[in-house]
């Protein structure tokens, strides 16, 4: 966070505050010293909420897909432990 308002001066500059959040990111506004919100910027909104690819489209879009791992496991039952 770059700043931190007290309500009663986020509403009293409140296009300032607006304007910050664009150019510098997001700003904290609080209420008795406590953070009550967070205003930040449209961009920054639409990349927290733009829908994102399931799990298997995101493996199948990696650019490791189709690479040959060779991975062995081992068929023990049980493995030493270190305490």
């Amino acid at each position: 966070m770059k700043r931190s308002w007290q309500l009663q001066e986020a509403k009293a500059r409140l296009s300032e505050v607006v304007k910050t959040a664009a150019k510098e990111g997001p700003q904290k506004i609080t209420v008795r010293g406590e953070t009550a919100a967070v205003l930040i910027s449209s961009k920054d909104f639409e990349k927290l909420t733009q829908s994102k690819p399931d799990f298997v489209a995101f493996v199948r879009h990696s650019p490791l897909a189709g690479v040959d791992l060779k991975l062995t496991r081992d068929p023990s039952p049980d493995r030493p432990l270190e305490l």
